[in-house]
């Protein structure tokens, strides 16, 4: 795992498309900005694994997540 250092308003690029944004940092919680092209979807990752389980579900290969 990559561990980069961001203060507000400064961004992390991945790939040439995808940006990250530090919006805000109150206490614990950080909120975070992200432009990517509408090709990429962008979810939470409880709300990822509820849909690969999902697809699972439907005959679909189950995928690993791994523990936070």
């Amino acid at each position: 795992m990559l561990v980069l250092s961001r203060y507000q308003n400064e961004t992390i690029m991945i790939g040439d498309d995808v940006a990250i944004t530090v919006v805000e940092i109150r206490g614990d919680k950080v909120r975070l900005g992200i432009e990517a092209p509408k090709s990429i979807d962008v979810h939470r990752r409880e709300v990822w694994a509820k849909i690969k389980a999902g697809q699972d579900e439907e005959g679909g290969e189950a995928i690993p997540v791994p523990a936070a």
